[in-house]
C-alpha cells in the first residue's frame, strides 16, 4: 500500500476529506520522528512501540571489489508490534 492509498482509505473509513487525511498523517508521521529524534520511544497501545536502536561500528565489504571498509556507528528506527497487531495476522 502506498501513502497515498493510505490516505484515501483513511479518509473513507473516518468519512472526511482526503486533505485532511493527508495532514493527519504527515502530523503523526512527524511526531514520530521528532520523538525519536529525542531519543525517545512512542507506544500506541495495541498497535506498536516505534524506538531507536543503535548499531556498532563495524567492517563490511565492498561487493564489487572484494575490499574490506569500516562502516560507522548509527541509530535507527526500531518498530515492535503489539498483541492486538500480532493478533490480527
Amino acid at each position: 500500500m502506498t501513502k497515498a492509498e493510505l490516505i484515501e482509505n483513511m479518509a473513507k473509513d473516518s468519512k472526511i476529506s482526503k486533505a485532511a487525511a493527508g495532514k493527519a498523517l504527515n502530523s503523526f508521521i512527524a511526531n514520530v520522528s521528532k520523538t525519536l529524534k529525542k531519543g525517545d520511544k512512542m507506544t500506541l497501545v495495541g498497535f506498536g512501540t516505534f524506538s531507536v536502536g543503535k548499531r556498532k561500528a563495524r567492517k563490511g565489504r565492498n561487493p564489487q571489489t572484494g575490499e574490506v571498509i569500516k562502516i560507522k556507528a548509527s541509530k535507527v528506527a526500531k518498530f515492535k508490534p503489539g498483541a492486538t497487531l500480532k493478533n490480527s495476522l
